[in-house]
Order: C-alpha cells, then sequence, then structure tokens
C-alpha cells in the first residue's frame, strides 16, 4: 500500500473509531432529536420497518463527543417495528422510539462487574402480560393473583433468551392497556423475536459490563430513515 493510501486508512480508522462516517459526518448520537439527557446510549437499528435483522451499538461520552464503544448483529420482531405509540399487543412487532432501562435480569448470574440493578430469574418469577391485572408489564414474583399466567411470561421457561435481559422502558412508567408488555434487550434465540431486540450472548454479557445506571443509559431503537429513523427521536 502506498504511503498515501496508508495515512487515508489511518484516517478512516480513527473516524469509525469515533463512531463518524469517513466523509466526517457526526456522530449517529450527535444526530438525534434525543438521547436521554445521559452519557451511555444503545442504538438498535434496523434497514427499515420490515426488517427481522439489523445491528446494536452502544456508545458513551467521551471528551465531549460520543464514541462508539462496541456492536452486534441484532434480530427485531418477526413482524418488524413500528412506531411505539402505535403499536398493539400481540403483534409480534418491535417498537421505536427512545425508551430508559429500569433494570437487568437473567436465569444466569449476573456477569461479574454488572452495576445495573440485576434480578436473578427464579421459579416462580413471571413478567405479567394480563392486561386485566393490576401488576400489567411489570415482573411478578409469584404471579400476581388477578394475572392469568395464559397471558404471562414465565421467565426460567426461557433460559436461552433470558440468560441476560436488559428490561426496554416501552409502556413501562404509566402502562396503556392493550399497547404490550414485556419488552427487552435480551439474548438471540433461535430466530426473530416477539417483539424484544435480541444480541449474541456475548454482546448481552458486554453490554452489562458496560451499563452504569449514574450515567444514565438509554436505549434507541429504529430505522435507517423515515419516519421511524433513530435521528428522529
Amino acid at each position: 500500500m502506498r504511503p498515501r493510501a496508508v495515512a487515508v486508512a489511518l484516517s478512516c480508522a480513527s473516524l469509525l473509531a469515533l463512531g463518524a462516517a469517513p466523509g466526517g459526518e457526526a456522530p449517529l448520537p450527535e444526530r438525534m432529536r434525543d438521547t436521554g439527557g445521559g452519557t451511555q446510549l444503545i442504538v438498535a437499528q434496523a434497514p427499515d420497518t420490515g426488517s427481522t435483522r439489523g445491528t446494536v451499538t452502544w456508545w458513551e461520552r467521551r471528551g465531549g463527543r460520543w464514541a462508539r464503544v462496541g456492536s452486534a448483529p441484532a434480530r427485531f420482531g418477526a413482524k418488524g417495528l413500528v412506531e411505539g405509540t402505535e403499536r398493539r399487543q400481540g403483534t409480534n412487532t418491535t417498537p421505536t422510539g427512545l425508551y430508559d432501562l429500569p433494570f437487568a435480569f437473567g436465569v444466569k448470574a449476573a456477569p461479574s462487574g454488572t452495576r445495573m440493578p440485576y434480578r436473578p430469574v427464579r421459579q416462580d418469577s413471571w413478567w405479567c402480560q394480563d392486561n386485566d391485572s393490576r401488576s400489567y408489564n411489570r415482573w411478578s414474583e409469584p404471579l400476581a393473583s388477578d394475572c392469568r399466567a395464559a397471558e404471562s411470561e414465565h421467565l426460567v421457561a426461557y433460559r436461552t433468551q433470558y440468560a441476560y435481559a436488559l428490561v426496554v422502558g416501552f409502556n413501562y412508567r404509566a402502562p396503556v392497556r392493550g399497547r404490550g408488555a414485556g419488552i427487552f434487550l435480551h439474548v438471540h434465540g433461535r430466530g426473530a423475536t416477539a417483539g424484544c431486540v435480541s444480541v449474541p450472548e456475548a454482546a448481552m454479557r458486554k453490554i452489562l459490563r458496560w451499563a452504569v445506571p449514574s450515567r444514565k443509559p438509554h436505549i434507541a431503537v429504529g430505522t435507517v430513515d423515515g419516519a421511524t429513523a433513530v435521528t428522529r427521536y
């Protein structure tokens, strides 16, 4: 390789390390409308709303700029993605938007160095998805008396997917019945998800070691462009 080509290659490598495009475009978080006000951000991005695959990248503020820390292949809902405020429960779609990350959980013990609040999955750990329950879209241990098991997830039954997971704050703070419950960032299963975002187990472990509650990590879910582009959240 000629000296000039080497210099160009090194320059491009430096830009990519910061998460910037070779043309000098600002890092993705700096092009977003909102990043949640913290200094850590996970971006789950799909090519378009019909996609079931894409990429998860995680970023943090360094020296006043956003730097990309890591990335991994991602999977989305079997029916693609939909604007979070328009989503309906049971549609197998991943809600787009910007969300906080209330806590982590897992069938396996928290990876060494995990600082996020972490709940171990036990035999009586459930996620209530019953629209008629007062525990709708909440961890329930044991299952609440007014929450039907047939309308909920028995977390321990998903030993692969929920080996490690982060709760995505979609429809969580003030749940709207029928909009959807139990949206997580979790480990890959066999294929597309029922509405969550999934990544390889190794990536989930890295994310859990990286996330720091005091840095107010958020997750932005969306597409490359269009009405559900991550940059509009």
